[in-house]
This record gives structure tokens, sequence and C-alpha cells, in this order.
């Protein structure tokens, strides 16, 4: 089951609990990153360019319920 982002208008709130803060975010994402080595051979990420981002599930911490996020506005988001 997939769950939509947030975006800058909405939010994430749990349906069971009312918690709009704690949430534990299973997400499969596809990337392109560019990796530099140092020479002793420690890689870093330089670049990262996300190509696709699904959200799996959404797991509330204050109550532990699974997939019953829903999305509700934002306060202040029509300003």
């Amino acid at each position: 089951m997939g769950v939509p982002l947030p975006t800058a208008t909405t939010r994430w709130r749990c349906t069971l609990c009312g918690n709009l803060t704690r949430f534990d975010v299973t997400r499969t994402v596809r990337a392109v990153e560019y990796v530099h080595l140092d020479l002793a051979g420690e890689p870093k990420v330089e670049e990262r360019e996300v190509v696709s981002e699904t959200i799996e599930s959404v797991r509330c911490r204050w109550c532990n319920a699974v997939d019953q996020i829903e999305l509700v506005d934002r306060p202040g988001a029509d300003a």
C-alpha cells in the first residue's frame, strides 16, 4: 500500500491516536550517486539525484498503528 508524501500544505496524522510528529517510514528509493573515494578508500557521496521514491508503509510511533495515516492540512499553509 502506498502512502502519499506530505507536501508544503499537508502533513501526516495518525487516524487512531492523532499523532502529528512521530512516524517510522519504510521507503524504497532509487538514486544515482557520485561517490568519491579518498586515498584510504573511504567513500563519500558528493552528489545524489533521487530518480524515484515510494513510501511503502508508515507506522505511528505513539500507538504502533500501521498504515492508518492520513494527509491533513498544515496550519497556516494558506498564508
